[in-house]
């Protein structure tokens, strides 16, 4: 069985602008150990603030009640007691403690030599013992260790390998490994310390963090660090995600974790953290599970031919066929399919046409915007909007809320409504629901909000503003382009408005159908 230390919470909260709450952190660990199912988790630095102090309390606490505060892990330092007493205070029962795994961290750092170092880790070991606190060691430099320093690596494991220390970490800290490297060292410590469980800490920095995990998985280290999304300082950790990857699909090799909650608590941790997880991103991006090329949608169409094993149910995902100027007839069905739209071969060609043109223009071309193209490319009455928006007018005046006045359409009923909020976009969605609860009708909450501007710094470009909604349990996303932010907003709403009016009518003609029926 592999062990999984994620170390979000720690590590991961070394990435720039990056800072968690003690609620934020809470409800990470709780995903964490209870859905995802890591083996371990580290939460913190003793010693940093008080802020951190009351965010490893409400941890302990909580692990302590659910029986699992063994899987708690705290960064400790060869300090003393000092850091000792903090853990202890905090509730914490594990600590890993940070040494040196290089000669020239040792040396350049500390000043020490490699006994009197032994001597103040040993000094720590005692004191912990009769606490009740384990301790994992952590080598920082280990990587530069094994390449500019071997003998003194393997005198320190040497001269601990007998002591109360549970597990050696092996943290590449500089991310300078590769894997060649990788498995060269990490092979090294396990065949000349077969008794003892290592852990590998690999960081990012030349892009081969996870490559390096898999190296040192085959050398037959025992446990593998993660954070989730990659957070960590410079370039980041290895991913959680990644690493799941390569441990169910390539090696094989027996784990805890749950694959169907990886999207929950990456989504997770983007919202708290606040960097966003790349569109492209293996596993957790929002393109990955979505196939582009007509051809690739039509061998999917014919016998699933461009599916791999990374099928997106695992994960909770669904897959999709993009849309644009490689689209072909085969993407467009596949869209059409899940809206429950049937269109001839003469139609199905045209509104292909279209697509095509869009994506030529650099356009985004969504699921959500097919049944206004096939509106606009056909001339169809029957697609015609439900909701139409006559006029707005936004006004901001300094010391004021903002104000928004609108003229709407609903069903061939004019409404007019005025309302204030705290932006002009709020002013707007406050006015619109206003007549949406007027008229008894139910709409959808705003779960995100994203404006995407083009490089250059140029104040007249257009923007895209993309907003996701959440109605009856289905999240769906809209997207408005123009050159306001503001407008491009409304227009992203006025599609979800009609996007949700199309399928409550093509519901209710379903219905009678099914009566005649």
């Amino acid at each position: 069985m592999i062990e999984i230390m994620d170390t979000t919470l720690r590590d991961g909260e070394q990435t720039t602008s990056v800072s968690f709450n003690d609620a934020e952190k809470l409800a990470m660990a709780q995903l964490l150990l209870n859905e995802i199912c890591v083996n371990r988790i580290e939460i913190a630095s003793a010693r940093v603030s008080e802020g951190e102090f009351k965010a490893v309390k409400r941890i302990t606490e909580w692990a302590t009640k659910n029986n699992c505060i063994h899987k708690i892990e705290i960064l400790s330092f060869v300090d003393g007691t000092a850091s000792l007493d903090w853990v202890e205070k905090a509730g914490g029962k594990v600590i890993n403690l940070l040494s040196k795994g290089s000669l020239r961290h040792l040396e350049g750092q500390l000043r020490k030599t490699p006994d009197q170092h032994l001597n103040d880790i040993q000094f720590i070991l005692d004191e912990a013992a009769k606490r009740g606190i384990s301790v994992n060691l952590y080598m920082e430099d280990w990587s530069n260790g094994m390449i500019y320093s071997p003998d003194y690596v393997f005198y320190m494991v040497e001269n601990l390998r007998k002591s109360s220390i549970k597990r050696f970490m092996l943290p590449d800290t500089l991310g300078i490994l590769n894997p060649d490297q990788t498995e060269n060292f990490c092979r090294q410590m396990v065949e000349r310390f077969p008794d003892l469980h290592f852990d590998f800490h690999a960081h990012n920095d030349y892009d081969l963090g996870t490559a390096n995990v898999f190296s040192a998985l085959k050398a037959g280290i025992k446990g593998i660090h993660t954070t989730v999304n990659g957070l960590g300082e410079r370039a980041g950790n290895v991913p959680l995600s990644s690493v799941l990857g390569v441990l169910n699909d390539h090696l094989k090799l027996e784990n805890t974790l749950v694959e169907s909650k990886l999207s929950r608590v990456s989504k997770m941790v983007e919202l708290f953290s606040g960097l966003r997880i790349p569109a492209n991103k293996p596993l957790t991006g929002e393109y990955v599970f979505t196939q582009v090329c007509g051809v690739h949608a039509d061998g999917d169409n014919k016998a699933n031919l461009y599916f791999n094993p990374l099928l997106p149910e695992r994960f909770g995902r669904t897959r999709q066929y993009a849309l644009g100027k490689t689209s072909g007839k085969a993407n467009i069905t596949k869209n059409l399919e899940e809206l429950g739209i049937e269109l001839s071969q003469e139609d199905l060609l045209k509104v292909t046409k279209r697509v095509i043109e869009l994506g030529d223009q650099k356009e985004t071309v969504t699921i959500d915007d097919l049944p206004y193209i096939i509106s606009d490319v056909l001339k169809s009455e029957n697609n015609s909007q439900n909701v139409k928006l006559i006029n707005y007018n936004l006004t901001v005046a300094r010391g004021l809320k903002p104000v928004a006045s609108i003229s709407i359409c609903i069903d061939n009923e004019r409404y007019i409504e005025t309302s204030v909020g705290d932006g002009q976009y709020d002013a707007f969605m406050k006015a619109l629901w206003s007549i949406y609860d007027r008229l008894g009708k139910e709409h959808p909450v705003l779960t995100d909000y994203l404006v995407t501007i083009p490089p250059g710094g140029k104040t007249d470009a257009l923007v895209e503003t993309t907003i996701a909604w959440d109605f009856k349990g289905q999240e769906f996303r809209t997207r408005g382009l123009d050159a306001d932010q503001t407008a491009a907003a409304i227009k992203a709403t006025m599609k979800m408005l009609n996007t949700i009016a199309d399928n409550e009518h093509r519901y209710v003609q379903e219905e009678k159908a099914e009566a005649v029926k």
